[in-house]
């Protein structure tokens, strides 16, 4: 076991958002830090439904702004470009900053971010404008991930899996929930209408109160104890296995979410071309693979608190193979239940390898939330604009049979050691 020994002040709490590791699969049972928050972690879920619910609706508004404001694809482009770098670059680099400096009202600040940003956009009247608007909204996302993150994992009282997927499927019913919401409120009434998510948004913060607090009691018994003068934390891996790991997880997260973008952005297309069927029922049958995601998320984590993160992520990725290679072979039918079951499978993957590259760096639970978090949701934006292009070149079939051989990358999470088997030196 690797030891990395940090001298602290009171005034400086630098990584000790978790405990010192006797076990990758449990936390260090002190009275102060055991038992599950249950209360935090769904306050953190309703957080991240709302957010995630915002972030959506910057894309599904893009049609009313091209015909009010003229915009050419081109410039459309540009706005994609502009969110997705405030929402994906800065997560690491706020998350870092935040390990550096532990802030009790992080996620109050994200969200006004977010909360202006939002009314911006419903009376921007120039491109400048709506570039502003989406930048402040990215923002306020990537404050978000990572702090809430964080707060997952010392919500969870040792169980990281089913913290971690209670806050992610509340991320999957938002970013389901905005284009609804754009359908019902903004389209038939107008773009002015987007500054009602600004009442979303400020709901939120007073969500994020009492979440607030308790984190502001945590750092305060954080403080109490760095008094000693001295906290140890143990690293499972010396520094180039971790690098290499963490490595090894982002290809899966690459694969991951290349594949999870051509049937989410592309997948209601697919179905109208190849079996004719209407744009309701493609809708509908998009639908239900989203609820195949949201139980597939849900179960992952827990499974993984189980049996282990490494044998979730071989199972979840390369488990998915065969149904994505059989999937543009087989009828209607047959692409409904695979679809459903890649969804399934797959979404499980997420909650295990942000965990796992969390164990491996414990005293840095922002930056790794940040960049696993950024890194998913830029892979699936890059992804979904280059697909979009092979698409207009190769037809729309031709996405699922190159994309079905992505989940066979996980095939490296054979290279991936079994945390779980290494123990501290000495026992």
């Amino acid at each position: 076991m690797y030891t990395s020994t940090i001298f602290l002040s009171r005034k400086k709490i630098t990584r000790i958002f978790a405990p010192k590791i006797k076990n990758m699969s449990q936390e260090t049972s002190t009275p102060q830090m055991s038992g599950t928050t249950f209360r935090i972690l769904i306050a953190l879920s309703v957080i991240h439904c709302m957010n995630d619910a915002l972030q959506s609706v910057i894309s599904a508004v893009y049609p009313i702004f091209k015909d009010d404001l003229l915009l050419s694809f081109g410039q459309i482009g540009l706005i994609t470009l502009v969110y997705q770098s405030s929402a994906s670059v800065f997560q690491p680099l706020t998350g870092l900053y935040f390990d550096k400096r532990p802030t009790p009202w992080s996620l109050p600040v994200g969200m006004t971010f977010t909360l202006i940003g939002m009314v911006i956009l419903a009376f921007a009247m120039t491109l400048p404008l709506v570039l502003i608007s989406v930048f402040l909204v990215g923002i306020g996302s990537s404050i978000l991930h990572p702090e809430a993150s964080r707060l997952t994992f010392m919500a969870s009282g040792g169980k990281r899996g089913l913290a971690q997927s209670l806050f992610q499927v509340g991320g999957n019913l938002g970013g389901s929930l905005g284009p609804l919401l754009v359908a019902l409120i903004v389209a038939p009434y107008g773009r002015q209408n987007i500054a009602l998510f600004s009442v979303m948004a400020f709901l939120a913060i007073l969500v994020m109160i009492p979440v607030c607090r308790w984190y502001k009691k945590r750092l305060q018994w954080m403080n109490q104890q760095a008094s000693a003068g001295k906290v140890s934390m143990e690293s499972p891996l010396p520094m180039h296995k971790t690098i290499f790991s963490l490595g090894i997880l982002l290809v899966l997260i690459f694969s991951k979410y290349i594949y999870m973008a051509s049937l989410t952005s592309y997948y209601t297309f697919y179905l109208i071309e190849k079996f004719d069927v209407t744009v309701q029922t493609s809708q509908i049958l998009l639908f239900v693979f989203l609820v195949a995601t949201a139980i597939g998320t849900l179960a992952g984590g827990p499974i993984g608190d189980k049996v282990g993160r490494k044998y979730v992520i071989w199972g979840s990725i390369l488990g998915s193979a065969p149904f994505a290679l059989f999937m543009p072979h087989t009828g209607l039918t047959g692409t409904v239940i695979m679809s459903f079951c890649v969804g399934l499978i797959l979404s499980s993957a997420f909650p295990a390898i942000l965990l796992y590259a969390q164990e491996l760096l414990p005293y840095k639970l922002g930056l790794i939330s940040g960049l696993f978090f950024g890194l998913a949701f830029g892979v699936a934006g890059i992804a979904s604009a280059v697909l979009g292009k092979f698409a207009d070149i190769y037809g729309i079939e031709a996405i699922y049979d190159v994309c079905a051989y992505m989940p066979l990358l996980g095939l490296v999470t054979w290279f991936l050691p079994d945390l779980q088997k290494i123990k501290p030196s000495g026992e």
